[in-house]
């Protein structure tokens, strides 16, 4: 029996059919991932998983699950996922957080804006920082470990850095700086929970994300 070409027609309708079926499968994986994240962030946020107290401060390690989303998924799930990390921060400025209940009295808007605002730019900017390092990254791990260093820092850094504009000038914290001058003030709490925050990220992130990514083929092009 002679074989018969197909038809062009039926050719790009089959093309277009794996296409669509290609591009769904691609939203589907990236809608799972992010919602697993977002599970993650919120089991973290209330249970002892996500924070260390110390004294009337907390170092968080929510940052870990922020930054896997933004290494794997993209700035804007970066971005994301360091919106549900401030809105659970400042949910807890409501009864379980002692420091957060202070602010809250405070102002609770400048609070809100403390809480969320610099735990967006921490998602976004750490995915973007790993996208800009991933460019002239040759080794196929510096960026991984960068974009994962980028959030605790971010958070950290950001946070104090609002802090003082916002509370600066309120008995609070003029309680807590004593005769230190402000960036003494910052330096002295970014110190602590600065370093265990990136150590943490840094190792766990990183590890975690080049994995995933290795599992289910980063050379293909993210959504």
């Amino acid at each position: 029996m002679p074989e018969f070409a197909s038809h062009p027609v039926e050719v790009r309708g089959r093309q277009q059919e794996e296409s669509f079926m290609v591009n769904r499968d691609r939203k589907l994986e990236y809608l799972v991932k992010l919602a697993v994240l977002t599970a993650i962030v919120l089991l973290m946020a209330y249970t002892p998983l996500g924070y260390l107290k110390v004294g009337a401060l907390s170092i968080t390690f929510i940052v870990i699950p922020v930054a896997i989303g933004g290494i794997i998924l993209g700035p804007a799930a970066g971005a994301f996922l360091g919106l549900v990390f401030g809105l659970t921060s400042f949910a807890q400025c409501f009864g379980t957080d002692p420091f957060g209940m202070a602010l809250l009295a405070i102002d609770p808007v400048r609070t809100f804006i403390m809480c969320i605002l610099p735990r967006v730019i921490c998602g976004f900017g750490s995915a973007y920082i790993f996208k800009l390092l991933k460019k002239i990254d040759k080794t196929k791990l510096l960026s991984y470990i960068g974009g994962s260093l980028a959030a605790p820092l971010l958070n950290t850094f950001l946070v104090l850095g609002s802090l003082i504009p916002l509370f600066g000038s309120s008995e609070l914290i003029m309680g807590m700086r004593g005769n230190m001058n402000i960036v003494a003030f910052i330096l002295t709490i970014a110190g602590v929970n600065g370093l265990v925050e990136a150590a943490a990220c840094g190792v766990v992130s990183s590890a975690v994300a080049k994995a995933i990514d290795a599992a289910t083929g980063r050379s293909r092009k993210r959504i």
